[in-house]
């Protein structure tokens, strides 16, 4: 087996929601960390986990931001954590997966699909083996307890209900 540290420094996790139903409002998590553990076929047998400071959010937007750690939304200091574990990976062809995990949001467990490409295996400049993957999902903020909404005058509200995350991690082999 095989682990590899993500370089948090050279990954990111974003995601977008709809605001005021017309635009979109995108954001990051800034602290976080996590592994994924491989055999000798690679993505098949891959198995990650992660852990994500909910307090790390950052939408650009110091009052929106305060807004989303309160306890209309993530309720950090009672939830500081998200989590996610893969359970299973299934192989769509090519270097294209679908893996299956639980995801862990306000004290909510979902299970949830990550669309996942595995970009590469490369040596770096510094003599460490580095692996990358983009992967994507889609998720309702309303399955994880995340219901806060303003109704707006003409029709709709503030805050959309999917979540578009996506995240692009780099891992470096462990010694």
């Amino acid at each position: 087996m095989t682990t590899w540290n993500i370089d948090t420094t050279h990954s990111s996790i974003q995601f977008s929601i709809r605001h005021l139903v017309i635009a979109k409002v995108r954001g990051t998590f800034d602290k976080w960390q996590g592994t994924i553990t491989t055999e000798a076929n690679g993505l098949a047998s891959a198995k990650a986990k992660v852990e994500i400071e909910a307090a790390s959010i950052n939408t650009n937007e110091e009052k929106r931001d305060a807004h989303l750690r309160s306890g209309d939304f993530f309720e950090t200091e009672k939830f500081p954590k998200l989590t996610f574990e893969s359970k299973k990976v299934e192989l769509a062809g090519g270097k294209v997966a679908k893996v299956t995990g639980d995801l862990s949001i306000h004290g909510v467990t979902k299970e949830i699909v990550l669309e996942v490409e595995d970009l590469g295996e490369i040596k770096d400049p510094w003599g460490n083996q580095r692996v990358a993957f983009s992967a994507s999902t889609t998720i309702n903020r309303h399955d994880f307890g995340l219901q806060w909404n303003q109704a707006l005058e003409l029709g709709g509200v503030a805050v959309g209900e999917k979540v578009e995350i996506s995240l692009d991690v780099q891992a470096v082999k462990a010694a």
